[in-house]
């Protein structure tokens, strides 16, 4: 995957009240990416913030990689007000909801898609949950090659790695109309692809709580061997 790290940003005039509030609803979130023409899609977004709050060298630093999803510097704003509105929504809206999940007992969980059985539908699914994952890398990442991360976390992402690969076929597969995939087929492996949806959700959230608990702890983080990009 290629990654590019964000650029922090601030705004030295009076906060004026955001037109959506701090709970702003991943919906409206979803709609004010939208309108800002954000190039990554919503449900990456989500996994990209997670990623950064389990961060080692992102934690605490939310605007970075809300400036992150533009390529590093905010999108233009017709004013202040639209500019809080955004980041209203997005740090203290949907990155503070995403904290809960430092928690064990509030597990983490992806984008639900309800996918046809057809080509269409199963590439769909594919490149949704490969986006996610890699942005949950990106984040967790930032600018760093490598990270030293505790054991567990390293696991969890040679786990998301392999599964991003087979996502990868799985997507290259479903659009070449040349390869043979009847119905039958193709509902199988939405089956499969329910399962590593549920297997991503366990591994992204134990790399987190994994992280939250080193970072508690205040000891050094290890691994094996650290861990590079997929």
């Amino acid at each position: 995957m290629g990654f590019r790290d964000g650029t922090s940003w601030r705004h030295d005039s009076p906060v004026a009240r955001p037109a959506i509030p701090p709970g702003a609803t991943d919906d409206e979130v979803r709609a004010l990416l939208e309108r800002h023409r954000c190039p990554v899609p919503f449900h990456a977004v989500r996994t990209r913030f997670l990623g950064s709050i389990a961060s080692p060298v992102m934690q605490g630093a939310p605007m970075d990689t809300v400036a992150a999803l533009w390529g590093g510097k905010m999108p233009p704003f017709e004013g202040l007000d639209a500019a809080n509105e955004l980041i209203a929504a997005l740090v203290m809206g949907l990155w503070n909801r995403l904290t809960r999940h430092r928690e064990r007992s509030v597990p983490f969980r992806l984008t639900r898609l309800e996918a046809a059985a057809t080509r269409e539908g199963l590439a769909r699914l594919a490149l949704r949950r490969r986006e996610e994952l890699e942005g949950f890398a990106e984040g967790l990442f930032g600018d760093r090659e490598r990270l030293d991360l505790p054991e567990r976390a390293h696991r969890a992402l040679g786990v998301m790695g392999a599964m991003r690969a087979m996502l990868e076929g799985i997507h290259e597969l479903a659009e070449n109309p040349t390869k043979p995939g009847d119905a039958a087929d193709i509902a199988v492996t939405l089956g499969h692809l329910r399962e590593l949806t549920r297997i991503a959700e366990h591994e992204m959230h134990e790399a987190v709580l994994s992280c939250a608990h080193a970072q508690m702890r205040m000891t050094p983080m290890r691994a094996a061997a650290p861990p590079t990009r997929h």
